[in-house]
């Protein structure tokens, strides 16, 4: 079967944990680079990857990479490329999106005009036709350009994978699934611990943690754009992939997750974004505030995304929230506790320097996840 290459872009930051899911798939890894994860893989691949990645946002089969410095170049080369093999006659095609860096090249709309007629130009030498109805499935091009190295790639997935299908309702400023997903894999966290967010907002971390533990596939719920793409992808090939997922899952888990915010209407739609996701029978959602934190077990886990001030009025508030934050997480006892924020003075009204800092950016947002890591629970006999 034929190998393609794929491009994963994720989050600045997190290319090490979306390199190792891709590893655990099975496929080889080809270029880990600033926010995007390449590897080699056949048209099941694209299936698997859809389904099964946690920390990706979307998957880009790669169609070919050349350089460019005009737009002469530019249409020549595009032109060349063997478009049949990828669209057909009724596709309806379109440069969704075009990034340029330090390239000769660097007008987005002029890139995705060029390439559009370019790619026009080839069809209709190819399919003998003057004028395409594009009335079949869609097929999104993305157009990277490096330093003059041009990248192409067809967009598989459609809508980004970080929309699971389950979050219906939303706090104020939440996290991605895919982020939430990721800050989870960068611990050592199981589904025998316990976790706990005190800051759980729509309930992302929570569900996304439950997703993990019952082993249940982040695409399980949704569709790929690549499924409607006959001329490449033979409907069994979806079907098998899902089978795969409904197979992984585990259906009598028992965890310890729970979920508390200070806004009782968020709570409400944590519960009902759980139940979407198929698990609020695992999680735990409560109106409770931060200070009321506290438990006689050993050994758990926080991971949260507490408030940073995204609003000047909201900042004066920060030390003392993080100063309490130092408090109820320090009386845990043996608890490890992971803090994602974009407050720069976090440690500093924490009280405590983190054992590990993580620089991620959440969009164009830099945020640290602070890393506080509390100790092993004994082994059992």
């Amino acid at each position: 079967m034929k190998k393609y290459e794929y491009i994963s872009p994720c989050h600045f930051g997190l290319e090490a944990v979306l390199k190792r899911e891709i590893t655990d798939l099975g496929y080889e890894i080809t270029n880990v680079d600033n926010g995007k994860v390449s590897f080699m893989g056949d048209i099941n691949a694209c299936a698997r990857a859809n389904m099964f990645l946690r920390t990706t946002e979307r998957i880009l089969l790669k169609v070919a990479a050349f350089k460019a410095e005009t737009y002469d170049e530019l249409f020549e080369k595009t032109k060349s490329i063997p478009w049949e093999e990828f669209i057909p006659m009724d596709g309806k095609f379109w440069v969704a999106k075009a990034n340029s860096i330090n390239s000769k090249l660097f007008s987005p709309s002029d890139i995705q005009s060029i390439m559009k007629k370019a790619i026009v130009e080839r069809m209709k030498s190819i399919y003998k036709i003057d004028w395409f109805q594009e009335t079949g499935s869609a097929y999104p091009l993305r157009v990277t350009i490096m330093k003059d190295e041009v990248t192409v790639s067809l967009d598989t997935s459609g809508e980004s994978l970080h929309r699971r299908g389950y979050r219906k309702l939303t706090s104020k400023a939440p996290i991605t699934e895919t982020l939430a997903a990721a800050l989870i894999m960068l611990t050592p966290w199981n589904k025998d611990r316990i976790l706990v967010d005190p800051f759980c907002g729509s309930g992302t971390i929570p569900i996304e943690a439950a997703l993990i533990g019952a082993r249940i596939a982040p695409g399980i719920n949704r569709s790929f754009l690549a499924e409607t793409w006959s001329n490449m992808f033979p409907a069994q090939i979806w079907e098998k992939v899902r089978e795969e997922a409904h197979d992984l899952k585990l259906t009598d888990v028992e965890m310890n997750i729970q979920g508390y915010d200070l806004d009782g209407e968020i709570i409400k739609s944590a519960r009902q974004n759980a139940r979407f996701a198929g698990v609020d029978h695992i999680i735990h959602f409560q109106q409770k505030d931060v200070a009321e934190l506290s438990s006689s077990k050993k050994y758990g886990f926080i991971i949260t995304n507490p408030p940073y001030g995204e609003r000047i009025e909201e900042q004066k508030n920060l030390p003392n929230l993080y100063t309490g934050i130092g408090k109820v997480f320090g009386a845990l006892d043996a608890w490890s506790y992971y803090i994602i924020t974009g407050y720069e003075d976090a440690e500093k009204y924490i009280g405590r320097k983190a054992d590990k800092n993580r620089k991620i950016y959440n969009g164009m947002m830099k945020t640290y996840l602070y890393q506080y890591m509390g100790p092993r629970p004994p082994k059992r006999n």
